[in-house]
This record gives structure tokens, C-alpha cells and sequence, in this order.
């Protein structure tokens, strides 16, 4: 399975639902809270130039907010 990563902050509700999937489906993470990480923020501003949580890096793909159907699609997962 590929290396997911996800950049997130305790108070958003998409990256909770993010979360919650990923236990759901038992898919692996890292996560960063940019709220307190400043070094992971930059990183985050960097690749994606905007604020906005959370951020899902899926091997060489990133993607800005959750969206069940194409997170589930590019980890080969039933959504």
C-alpha cells in the first residue's frame, strides 16, 4: 500500500471524517498537526500554497480537503 500522510489540525471536521476512514479501512498513516508544527505547515504551504486541512498525500498524489470516493480510489479501497 502507498505511504499516506496527512496534514490536519484538531478542530476540522474533514479531517476527522479522514481519520475516521482510515481506521475504517485500517490504512495506515502519519499525521502532522499543523497547528502546532510549523516546520510541517511550511511543508504543507509549500506543496500546496494555501492553508487549507486537511491536506492527504497518497504517494506521489496530494489532495486538499477529503473526499471519500477519490481518497478510497487512490488506495484501491471500496469507498
Amino acid at each position: 500500500m502507498e505511504n499516506v500522510t496527512i496534514y490536519s489540525t484538531p478542530t476540522c471536521h474533514y479531517c476527522k471524517l479522514a481519520k475516521d476512514f482510515f481506521a475504517e479501512k485500517g490504512v495506515q498513516y502519519t499525521a502532522y498537526d499543523v497547528s502546532t508544527d510549523a516546520a510541517r505547515r511550511e511543508e504543507m504551504i509549500q506543496m500546496t500554497g494555501q492553508l487549507g486541512v486537511p491536506v492527504i498525500v497518497i504517494g506521489n498524489t496530494t489532495l486538499v480537503g477529503f473526499d471519500r470516493e477519490k481518497v478510497a480510489g487512490k488506495l484501491g479501497l471500496a469507498a
